[in-house]
């Protein structure tokens, strides 16, 4: 096959997975190996390549995303465990009993529980935990529970660009680097992010105040903790382990930051630790490793599947020529500010693509469009990383969304309605952070 049909074929191969994960046909691990293998097929009856050489591509693939999957493993299991330990619980708890009917600090404790609840990166379970606890608290201080998910969703999203964070995770299993790097990278945009979300609980907690919100509402910090998660009753509860755990995961994210190891090494010591003191016994550990291993399981085959994807697509070149061929239709003059302008198009894209088909399926295209210009591949991921994360729980193609939308009682199209322009507002700012501070550069 000529350069012009490898890259027919590469567009087919991508074009093929986003549809098959936008109309739900199938999981992502299916789809990528699937399609992937189709592809192979072609290549291989064409006489593009041989089986073997297909085979040598496909274990270079999967050998560049192990690692991203192990990471994930552990860290699912190592939050998992604090979980089911009542750590966040009680720090959740401690908080609610200080809000009483105070408006702007109700908003800006949403903030903090959102925060918190995401550490372990699960949309699902920040939403489950953080708008069963707020929304009776709204609702008896007349804060409208758009508010509440337009909080909710900005801290998610910065906070999801942690590196066992899905989108952080699938970034670098492309650029086939440790997610911990990309991370250290993204961590002054982060913390911008992180400025902008508790500013938008003050001001949106002060739009609510003055459209009358908390006025007679008579809402105390005894009912406020009415909404808080009780953990005497749940048997998995250490509260006598609570100063350790919290030490335990400071110690955990500082060894992140400060020690030149692979990731997944760090959470592994943390799982063995954190279960060895909360969860004395091999039958008890193993039933807590099983209970969490759903959601390992599942994001940990779709890293590997998409292993076989890009190892299909890289390694035979197929991506280079797409790269050759898209980069015919951008102008030489604007090909170095790639990153500057899928960064100000992530928050539109983000209701288009899904969270597989847009960092596996577009950003290796996009690297390979930016090489053609000399641009740093790095700054591509992280300008798409950094200001997607923003929108990712108001798109209507992340599941988790139909979950905060329903726990919360309000339509899809009004929590994008009123979210949008907001969060695309945030991702720009958190953009500028990103060329103030160098991450960024031309």
């Amino acid at each position: 096959m000529n350069e012009t049909m490898l890259a027919v074929l590469g567009f087919a191969t991508i074009i093929m997975i986003i549809v098959l994960l936008l109309k739900n046909v199938t999981v992502p691990a299916l789809a990528f190996i699937g399609v992937s293998t189709v592809t192979a097929a072609i290549l291989v009856v064409t006489g593009t390549f041989t089986i073997g050489e297909m085979g040598e591509f496909i274990g270079a693939g999967v050998s560049g995303v192990h690692s991203t999957a192990a990471l994930f493993i552990f860290s699912v299991l190592f939050f998992g465990i604090m979980t089911d330990a009542g750590m966040f619980d009680r720090i959740i708890n401690a908080l609610m009993k200080k809000v009483g009917n105070n408006v702007v600090g109700v908003a800006v404790m949403t903030c903090v529980i959102a925060m918190i609840s995401h550490l372990d990166g699960g949309g699902a379970s920040t939403f489950l935990i953080t708008i069963p606890a707020m929304l009776p608290v709204y609702k008896r201080l007349n804060m409208r529970p758009t508010t509440l998910l337009l909080i909710c969703v900005t801290a998610m999203g910065v906070m999801n660009l942690l590196p066992w964070g899905g989108p952080t995770m699938r970034s670098a299993t492309v650029l086939g680097i440790d997610p911990n790097e990309l991370w250290q990278q993204i961590l002054p945009m982060q913390i911008v992010g992180i400025v902008i979300a508790f500013a938008t609980a003050f001001i949106w907690g002060n739009i609510e105040k003055r459209r009358g919100a908390g006025a007679g509402a008579g809402v105390s910090a005894a009912v406020a903790a009415e909404n808080t998660v009780e953990t005497a009753e749940n048997e998995l509860a250490r509260p006598n382990r609570f100063v350790f755990n919290v030490l335990l995961t400071l110690v955990v994210i500082v060894c992140l930051i400060t020690l030149d190891v692979p990731s997944y090494y760090i959470f592994m010591i943390g799982c063995a630790v954190a279960l060895f003191v909360n969860y004395p016994g091999a039958k008890r550990q193993n039933e807590i490793i099983k209970s969490h291993s759903g959601p390992a399981l599942m994001m940990a085959s779709t890293i590997l599947a998409a292993g076989v994807f890009l190892g299909v697509l890289e390694e035979s070149d197929i991506m280079t020529h797409m790269a050759n061929a898209l980069a015919q239709f951008i102008p030489a003059s604007m090909g170095r500010f790639l990153p500057l302008i899928i960064g100000v198009l992530s928050v539109p894209l983000t209701l288009m693509f899904c969270t597989d088909s847009y960092f596996f399926g577009l950003l290796p295209v996009l690297i390979g469009i930016g090489n053609e210009f000399g641009v740093n591949p790095a700054h591509i991921a992280i300008a798409m990383v950094v200001c997607r994360n923003c929108a990712t729980f108001i798109s209507p193609v992340v599941p988790a969304t139909f979950l905060g939308t329903g726990l919360a009682g309000v339509e899809i199209k009004d929590h994008i309605k009123s979210s949008f322009l907001w969060i695309w507002g945030v991702s720009i700012i958190c953009l500028a952070a990103g060329l103030v501070f160098g991450v960024i550069n031309f």
